[in-house]
């Protein structure tokens, strides 16, 4: 965000760092919009996007043309500090298959769509639970399965999470 050329103009430099800082701000604003919901979870990304406003709203009495980018990443600010008006009750599920054997031990067989699988569901609120889906089931059956169990079906997120390690 404050990178300088090294040669040029004072014009130059000025017209080099205008650009550089507007193309940050309209990056961090495009974040923001897309990620307001999990920023409001993160404290470090608060943090970020009110100590970036400051930053920003400082430059603008060196580069008064950044004066007009001002009120939409402080507009972005307060929606993402703002916590919700009224409780919002979202389910944020993590779905994990699990193996309930050793796979060395087990005779190995031809996966039929009759078949079962066991998937852990994990609630944000640290709680998990376990659902039996057919391996032949849609996304759409797993998230229905998923509400069944839960008791509702608003605001379900599906995730798949993968580690090498």
């Amino acid at each position: 965000y404050h990178a300088q050329p090294s040669q040029g103009t004072e014009q130059e430099k000025m017209d080099y760092a205008f650009n550089n800082k507007r193309r940050v701000i309209r990056l961090v604003l495009q974040w923001a919009a897309l990620y307001g919901d999990l920023l409001q979870e993160d404290e470090a990304a608060m943090a970020f996007l009110e100590e970036f406003y400051v930053s920003v709203s400082d430059d603008t009495r060196m580069i008064a043309a950044l004066k007009e980018q001002l009120p939409e990443l402080e507009k972005i600010v307060k929606q993402v500090s703002e916590e919700p008006k009224a409780p919002q009750k979202k389910h944020k599920v993590l779905l994990q298959l699990f193996n309930t054997g050793d796979d060395r031990a087990q005779k190995r067989q031809p996966i039929r769509g009759t078949d079962e699988v066991l998937f852990k569901v994990y609630c944000i609120d640290q709680t998990y639970t376990t659902i039996r889906v057919p391996v032949s089931s849609s996304v759409k059956e797993v998230i229905s399965a998923v509400a069944d169990k839960l008791g509702s079906g608003e605001g379900l997120t599906i995730v798949k999470m993968s580690s090498g390690g």
